[in-house]
């Protein structure tokens, strides 16, 4: 089939080339539209007549149209209100608009203004339903946009051109007023909105000045003459003078701490030299400066004294006792510096606390004064708040009481229609030729899609894997009626070309012809064949092996009382069943009487005896088999001749009877020579426009040039003896 694939190489046991790429070309779709073509231009006609009759009946549909500039609302005082709306086009503004025209809030009370439920009722039976009349209007109705401008047109469609007019500009008439209501409900809307505004302010208001009266009272700010609160503070150099002389205390009892803390580690007598030193202190310096003296007698002398020396204990005892008083002294001394240091400390703290304090007033102070300036600059803010809102009002008073152009214009009004918008015959007729056109089209394919029979050489070799031998045209006759110069005869003499290349053997000389199902010409061809060879100077033997529906010795005029099972059975010899024919060289073996004992004689020993002999005596040998999906004749046939032949009719059977006639030619052993593509319709089909050109045509009365270029004459061509398969195919008893 021309739209499908088919790898047939799994149906057949003998390893064989590569099928062609399946490719749909051109030629492949031209050869479908030529096919289908009667098919195609019925759909078209179909359509395109029903199209024109629909169009005819139809009742005329009246358009008529309002044009309409709709604008943004915008205030008739420029510069006055804050919240005016800057024109120009804005494609949301245009598609709101488009909505609200077609809402139930116009398009109710257009309804109600022209009683169109009362004038609609029969019509449409609505049934007194406004709801209804509004469906309906609403289907009537189209409004558009000019392309990036603000104007609307209004299309209302009706079979009363006059109703139609009278639609448009109500629905125009309707809007307008609408948008008219809206501004001032939005005015009004807006007005109560801010005086309620003005009344949050105002409280507000108040509740800022509370807050910065509290403010001054708790903080206890004076306010001056300038409105600027103020509190008398230490000055900043006062401030800076207490910062410097608690430093300086702080140091002060840092060193004194540092001192104390040394002088406390000293060993006693180290203390009284430091404290010598360190302290101006006149007991102090006397007791040491005694101390010092009797220590020095006592070196001086002890060395000549005795331990038991009255001397000797005398300098002893007073050292003793200077050193006491001079300890008692340096304790004396040291408590002093400790009470000292405490007076020190003392300040410090104080002087620190008092700075501290000081430090704290101040930033409070400070925090005080920028609350108050926090809830003045809070009050000030409101008090502009409330005061923008009270010039807003006043302004949007103002803006109400002054008349406001209209946001829309009606530029264009409707006009009852000249003529109908609808139906457009033009338009109907051309759009029903392309339906018309494409539903043939389609459907001429999809029955090709449907169709699964052989109809090109392509289906042939790509399903079989066996190459194409000759195409056969239809009304194909006997060629010994039709006469050697028959336009048909180049078609075998191509087969017979193609036949004698193709075989690989010399000697494979008998050759059985067989079909998949009854009626694809297999006996024609196998007739014809076996003409062309024995015309060619070959003797040959044409084998009438269809035992159970025999008929070429009716189209020979010949008698099939005695044949082939005659000779099979022993009933008679060879000469004695074969028959001469009209033409010298063909000789012609009827299939004989076939009594019902003699089935399955195509399989005896003495078939095999027969072929050989048949092969000794003549140049060629063809067999007319059954259908070789009827019986099992053909299989035995094809088993026992040197070579098949395949006779396919065009667009007769499914692809898959071909292919199953080709297994069952390969499962019995036989060897299949090609195919033969019969009763071809040159004329209508594309594919094999090359066939029909040169050698015959379509027409078979064609008048054929001679070679000086005038007409030969009409060809002598006589009708067979009898039907022909290709013809009037006749129904099997099998």
């Amino acid at each position: 089939m021309l739209f499908r694939s088919m790898d047939a190489a799994t149906h057949s046991p003998e390893p064989a080339a590569a099928a062609p790429e399946n490719k749909l070309h051109f030629l492949d779709y031209w050869r479908i539209i030529r096919m289908r073509g009667l098919l195609i231009f019925v759909v078209f006609a179909l359509v395109v007549g029903t199209t024109a009759a629909l169009t005819h009946w139809m009742e005329p549909t009246y358009m008529s149209t309002v044009r309409m500039d709709v604008q943004k609302d915008t205030g008739d005082i420029p510069g006055l209100i804050q919240t005016q709306t800057q024109g120009g086009y804005d494609p949301f503004f245009v598609l709101t608009q488009f909505e609200i025209i077609q809402s139930k809030e116009v398009l109710y009370k257009v309804i109600d203004d022209l009683k169109l439920v009362q004038r609609w009722n029969q019509k449409y039976r609505l049934g007194e339903s406004r709801a209804k009349a509004f469906q309906v209007l609403s289907k009537l109705i189209d409004p558009r946009n000019v392309r990036s401008t603000s104007i609307i047109e209004i299309n209302v469609y009706s079979k009363d051109k006059e109703e139609a007019a009278e639609i448009a500009n109500k629905i125009a008439e309707v809007y307008k007023a609408h948008r008219d209501e809206q501004r001032l409900r939005l005015v009004d809307d807006g007005l109560k909105a801010l005086r309620a505004k003005l009344a949050e302010h105002n409280t507000a208001v108040q509740i800022a000045n509370s807050n910065a009266n509290h403010v001054l009272k708790e903080k206890g700010i004076v306010v001056t003459f300038e409105g600027q609160g103020a509190i008398m503070t230490l000055s900043t150099e006062t401030m800076r003078d207490l910062d410097r002389s608690v430093l300086e205390l702080r140091t002060l009892y840092i060193q004194k701490q540092t001192r104390f803390d040394e002088l406390k580690k000293l060993p006693a007598d180290s203390l009284r030299n430091a404290m010598g030193v360190i302290v101006k202190d006149e007991l102090l310096d006397r007791g040491l400066e005694k101390l010092n003296v009797a220590k020095q007698e006592f070196i001086s002398k002890a060395v000549d004294l005795g331990a038991n020396h009255p001397d000797y204990k005398r300098m002893t005892n007073t050292i003793v006792e200077l050193s006491s008083q001079v300890d008692a002294r340096t304790a004396a001394v040291m408590l002093g510096l400790e009470a000292e240091l405490k007076a020190v400390k003392t300040t410090v703290d104080e002087r620190t606390q008092k700075l501290d304090a000081e430090k704290q007033k101040n930033q409070e102070i400070a925090e005080g004064k920028r609350a108050y300036q926090i809830a003045t600059e809070e009050l000030e803010r409101q008090k502009r708040l409330r005061d923008t809102v009270e010039n807003k009002i006043k302004i949007e008073e103002i803006d109400k009481e002054i008349k406001r152009s209209t946001a829309v214009t009606v530029w264009d009004r409707a006009e009852p229609a000249i003529k109908a918008a609808y139906p457009k015959m033009t338009l109907n007729i051309a759009l029903g030729a392309f339906v018309g056109l494409v539903l043939g089209v389609g459907l001429a394919f999809f029955i090709e899609y449907l169709d699964t029979s052989v109809k090109t050489i392509d289906d042939v070799e790509r399903a079989l894997q066996a190459p194409v031998l000759a195409v056969i045209p239809q009304n194909v006759g006997a060629l010994l009626d039709e006469g050697s110069d028959s336009p048909h005869a180049e078609a075998y003499r191509v087969l017979r070309t193609n036949v004698l290349f193709t075989r690989k053997d010399e000697k494979a000389n008998a050759m059985t012809v067989v079909s998949g199902g009854a009626g694809e010409g297999k006996s024609t061809t196998v007739l014809n064949l076996a003409t062309i060879f024995a015309q060619n100077g070959n003797k040959v033997l044409l084998v009438d092996s269809d035992l159970r529906r025999p008929s070429l010795h009716k189209r020979l005029g010949l008698s099939n009382s005695l044949g082939l099972t005659n000779y099979l059975l022993g009933q008679n010899k060879l000469e004695e069943v074969i028959q001469t024919t009209s033409e010298p060289k063909l000789d012609f073996l009827p299939s004989g009487r076939l009594p019902s004992s003699a089935l399955g004689i195509l399989n005896s020993p003495q078939m095999k005896e027969f072929i050989k002999e048949a092969k000794s005596r003549y140049d060629f040998v063809f067999f007319d088999a059954p259908p070789i999906m009827g019986v099992s004749d053909a299989t035995v046939l094809a088993s026992g001749a040197d070579l098949s032949l395949l006779v396919i009719q065009y667009r007769k059977y499914p692809q898959s009877l071909a292919i199953r006639s080709r297994q069952m030619v390969d499962k019995v052993g036989g060897r299949l020579l090609g195919v033969v593509l019969n009763n071809i319709n040159l004329a209508s089909d594309a594919s094999y426009y090359y066939y029909s050109g040169y050698h015959y045509h379509s027409n078979n009365n064609e008048v054929e040039p001679a070679a000086n270029g005038k007409p030969a004459g009409k060809s002598d061509r006589r009708k067979p003896h009898g039907p022909t398969e290709a013809a009037a195919p006749i129904k099997p008893k099998y």
